[in-house]
């Protein structure tokens, strides 16, 4: 029997494929996204993502139960995570990276555009 590909490689597969995205190691061992130097997401193997919104933003998608709290910053709406556990959870990631990269592309634009070197 065939194992699933692992779901880090199946969301970077996907998040890689966006304009301008590339992953790489952070600091901590994560697998970072961004967009020129704007991190938009990471991955902590196949178990979690940690994302940074904007604080309403952030603060109305955990009241509609699509993230949790950060473990190092519970209090602070900005932060948030997503746990992978299961196929929609992979998706619910894709989708969470995606709805980061959109707003961080319509506020800065892509790498080597006028308005990435603010």
């Amino acid at each position: 029997m065939e194992e699933a590909e692992p779901a880090s490689r199946r969301i970077a597969e996907v998040v890689t494929s966006w304009p301008g995205v590339e992953a790489g190691p952070g600091r901590g061992g994560e697998l970072c996204f961004r967009i020129g130097r704007r991190e938009f997401g990471h991955l902590h193997g196949d178990r979690v993502a940690h994302f940074g919104f904007p604080r309403e933003l952030g603060a109305t998608l955990r009241d509609q139960g699509h993230v949790s709290p950060h473990p190092d910053r519970p209090g602070h709406p900005s932060w948030a995570a997503r746990t992978i556990e299961s196929e929609a959870d992979v998706r619910a990631v894709i989708g969470l990276l995606r709805l980061n990269y959109e707003r961080v592309v319509a506020r800065f634009g892509l790498p080597g555009q006028a308005s990435d070197e603010q």
